[in-house]
């Protein structure tokens, strides 16, 4: 019998019917059998999902372009923190240093690089990939004290230590806050997990006043046969995040919607299992083995952030962000290490699936907010002027 399922009927035999934020936390987070405590497997392009990192370098270097831009609008500290949440193996900020290293040296001496990881096997792959960095003392990867805080009322989840944001901080979410517990709502009420004879069942309860405020403010009231998530882990990580940065940048991307979207009759019920690069609505089938997640109130986000003294522009795509940084000097970063003809064409390819329609591009949106910058300093970083160039 699969163990964490043991582990979850055992705790619903003492708690009685579970939140559906519980059980996410413990399929997700369980230190022993969680899908992102087990091993680093599914990640990449053999597992059962990749994220643009794992397309090619080139997104590492746009961003490590776009992190530079944003390191002189904060005019050029001596010190920079680049804050990671969730890096995963490490690829991205292996390609981030690595390029910042080669193009922007200046922004490169300021940057002390911080990785923000709760899995111990993830860790362990960061420690290989990135041991020059580590070793130099360039970057530092710390275990976050506390990853989930479910409930709106318990103490936010501790990002770190505070002091990590006490210099100038560019802090960077790649598909992090999709991975986030969340509580699911119909108009049966708040969903509970129970289990019985060997299964686990759904049972409801009435919405909490904080469920129902959620709805009000940031997303849409369930109509009959239907089911919305409330992302109260995503909105706690959030405020403590903009509550802790003193001066500098927030830079969320994720699959994710706005509740303009959601009054037109779209990203409603966006709950999802993956395993193996195929989708099922199924959370239950088999849990810690398959990866849970929900698509990413953009509007809940931006008003958290800006709730806690930060700026949110207007959202943007992934595609017009990464056209944005790489039009000015026509994709070089991409194409640098190409040799030959069949290794431009294979490049070419493989930029066209960050940017297109048919891959990443459209499907994944861009938040940007800063703190203690200029608006017009922050409204001219390439990332948000695709299309308003002359």
């Amino acid at each position: 019998m699969n163990p964490l399922r043991e582990k979850i009927e055992e705790e619903i035999r003492q708690r009685g019917p579970i939140p559906f934020s519980c059980y996410m936390e413990l399929c997700l987070y369980d230190p022993e059998h969680g899908y992102y405590s087990r091993n680093a497997q599914q990640f990449g392009k053999a597992g059962d999902f990749y994220t643009s990192s794992d397309v090619h370098a080139v997104f590492g270097r746009l961003m490590a372009r776009q992190f530079d831009e944003m390191w002189r609008a904060l005019d050029s500290p001596g010190k920079i923190d680049l804050v990671e949440l969730g890096p995963g193996r490490g690829l991205f900020a292996q390609d981030v240093l690595g390029w910042s290293e080669k193009k922007f040296p200046d922004f490169f001496r300021a940057l002390q690089y911080v990785l923000l990881e709760s899995s111990s096997a993830l860790q362990a792959r960061i420690q290989a990939t990135l041991s020059r960095y580590l070793q130099k003392g360039k970057a530092t990867l710390i275990e976050p004290k506390s990853l989930i805080g479910t409930v709106p009322s318990e103490t936010p989840p501790t990002v770190g230590h505070a002091h990590h944001f006490g210099n100038p901080t560019i802090v960077f979410a790649n598909e992090f806050f999709d991975a986030l517990p969340v509580e699911i709502l119909s108009t049966n009420g708040s969903l509970r997990i129970d289990a019985r004879d060997g299964r686990f069942i759904e049972t409801w309860t009435p919405p909490s006043p904080e469920e129902l405020e959620f709805l009000d403010r940031y997303s849409i009231h369930p109509e009959p046969h239907e089911r919305v998530e409330v992302s109260f882990t995503a909105q706690n990580y959030m405020n403590q995040i903009a509550a802790n940065l003193q001066r500098g940048f927030l830079i969320a991307i994720d699959y994710g919607y706005t509740r303009e979207e959601q009054l037109a009759g779209r990203h409603r019920g966006t709950l999802k299992a993956l395993r193996q690069h195929s989708i099922s609505a199924n959370p239950y089938e088999a849990p810690g083995e398959q990866d849970i997640t929900a698509d990413v109130n953009f509007s809940a986000l931006a008003a958290a952030a800006e709730k806690q003294g930060m700026q949110a522009q207007k959202l943007v795509t992934q595609s017009q962000f990464l056209l944005g940084i790489g039009e000015a000097n026509q994709f070089a970063d991409a194409f640098e290490d190409c040799r030959l003809p069949q290794e431009r064409a294979k490049v070419a390819l493989q930029l066209k699936h960050l940017v297109t329609p048919a891959g990443m591009g459209e499907s994944f949106q861009v938040l940007v907010a800063s703190k203690g910058i200029e608006d017009e300093k922050v409204s001219e970083l390439s990332g948000l002027t695709f299309g308003r160039r002359n």
